[in-house]
C-alpha cells in the first residue's frame, strides 16, 4: 500500500496524521509514505524526524480583510496543485490523506481532480476551511467530535476520533513526581496552557498562587520557555513566594507520560489536548482560546462539558478566584473527580487509530 499524507501548520494537524502512520506500519509493515508539507508550518521540524519522505510546498492562508495579498494566496494554491499533480503522479498512492491545514487543501484537490481516492480528517467541532472546500470531492470524511458531522455530506462521514488518542492510551508512563521534587502521594494539578504557555492561564495562576499555597494538592504550571522568566519577575515583584508544593517549569517535553500521572489538567481546549486527556480518562479544566478560527475550541470545550467529562472557565472570567474554585471542586471532591473521570474516558475514543485506518481501507478496496 502507498499512502499520502498531508496537513500542516500546527501539531493539531501534524500529530495526527504522524499517528495514523504508525499504526498503518504496524498492520501493513511494508506500507511506503510520503508526507507533503509546507515551506511555512512546524511540519517541516516535525515530520523528517519520524523518517517518513517529505516533500514541501509554497502555500498561504487568506487574509480576513480585503487584501492584495489575497491574489497572492490564490496563485500561490494554483501553483501548488500543479505541483502536487506532478508528486502524486511520481509517488502514485492507493490514497491521499488530509488532516487540515492550507497545504493539504492543494494536495488533495489534486488529488481528487486525478481521481485518487482522498480521505480527509476534521480534528474539531467546527470544521476548518480546508476540510469543508475539500468535502464534496473527499471518497471518506473522518471526523473526532459528533458535532463536526453538520458541516459534511452524511453519507460519507464517520465519527472516528483522534488518531492521537489511541497512541496516547497505549503509553505506559513511569514519569515520577519527585523529578520536580514532589510526592508521588499526593493529588497533582497540573497547568498547561501549550507548549509556548498561555500568558491568560499564567496571570491567573499568579493570582492563585497565595490560595494554592494553602492546599495539600501539588501544583505544577508550565509556563512556556519565552514566559516563564516574566513570571517569576511577577512574582517577585509582587512579594509572593512559592510553597514546596508547587512548581513552575518552563516546559515538559513528555507530557502525555507526564498527563498520566497528573489528577486534574488546566488547559486549552484544542482538538489535540482533548484527545489526549480523554484517551487518559483525565478531569481537566478547559480554558478555550478565543483567538482561533471559529471560536471552536469553545464548542470543543462544550462537548466535554455537555458530557460531564470536564469544567470550563471563559477566558474573560479567568482569574485566580475562579481558578482555584474549580481546582477545588475536583481535587478535595473524590465524587465529582472520579464521575469525571468515567465520563472522559466514556468521551474518548481510544481506538480512533484503528478506526481511521479501517476508514482508508474502505476507499482501497
Amino acid at each position: 500500500m502507498k499512502v499520502m499524507l498531508s496537513g500542516g501548520g500546527t501539531g493539531g494537524h501534524i500529530y495526527p496524521a504522524l499517528a495514523l502512520a504508525d499504526v498503518i506500519k504496524e498492520k501493513e509493515p511494508e506500507t511506503a509514505f510520503l508526507y507533503v508539507g509546507s515551506f511555512r508550518g512546524v511540519e517541516k521540524n516535525i515530520v523528517p524526524k519520524t523518517g517518513i519522505p517529505f516533500k514541501q510546498l509554497h502555500v498561504q492562508g487568506f487574509k480576513r480583510s480585503l487584501s492584495l495579498d489575497n491574489f497572492k494566496t490564490v496563485w500561490l494554491f494554483l501553483k501548488a496543485v500543479k505541483q502536487a499533480k506532478k508528486i502524486i503522479k511520481d509517488f502514485q498512492p492507493d490514497v491521499v490523506v488530509g488532516t487540515g491545514g492550507y497545504v493539504s487543501g492543494a494536495v488533495l484537490k489534486a488529488a481528487q481532480e486525478l481521481h485518487i481516492p482522498t480521505v480527509i480528517h476534521e480534528q474539531n467541532s467546527v470544521a476548518g476551511v480546508t476540510n469543508k472546500f475539500l468535502a464534496k470531492g473527499a471518497t471518506k470524511i473522518g471526523i473526532a467530535f459528533p458535532d463536526a458531522e453538520a458541516f459534511f455530506p452524511a453519507g460519507k462521514t464517520e465519527l472516528i476520533g483522534n488518531p492521537r488518542a489511541q497512541e496516547v492510551a497505549k503509553m505506559q508512563s513511569d514519569f515520577s513526581w519527585q523529578t520536580y521534587g514532589l510526592s508521588d502521594d499526593k493529588k497533582t494539578l497540573l497547568i498547561f496552557g501549550g507548549s509556548q504557555g498561555a500568558p491568560a492561564i499564567n496571570l491567573a495562576t499568579l493570582e492563585a498562587i497565595p490560595a494554592f499555597n494553602k492546599r495539600d494538592y501539588q501544583v505544577v504550571l508550565v509556563a512556556g520557555p519565552k514566559r516563564i522568566d516574566n513570571f517569576m519577575r511577577m512574582l517577585d515583584e509582587q512579594g509572593k513566594i512559592l510553597s514546596a508544593n508547587i512548581k513552575v517549569l518552563p516546559y515538559i517535553d513528555n507530557m502525555p507520560a507526564v498527563m498520566q500521572k497528573a489528577s486534574v489538567l488546566v488547559s486549552r481546549a484544542g482538538a489535540t489536548s482533548i484527545a489526549e486527556l480523554t484517551a487518559l480518562g483525565l478531569p481537566s479544566i478547559l480554558v478555550p482560546s478565543p483567538f482561533v478560527t471559529g471560536d471552536h475550541q469553545t464548542k470543543n470545550a462544550k462537548s466535554l462539558v455537555d458530557a460531564g467529562a470536564a469544567l470550563s472557565i471563559k477566558e474573560p472570567d479567568l482569574n485566580g478566584e475562579s481558578l482555584v474554585k474549580a481546582a477545588d471542586a475536583l481535587l478535595t471532591n473524590d465524587a465529582q473527580a472520579k464521575a469525571m473521570e468515567g465520563q472522559s474516558k466514556k468521551v474518548g475514543i481510544r481506538d480512533a487509530g484503528d478506526r481511521f485506518y479501517h476508514l482508508i481501507k474502505e476507499v482501497i478496496d
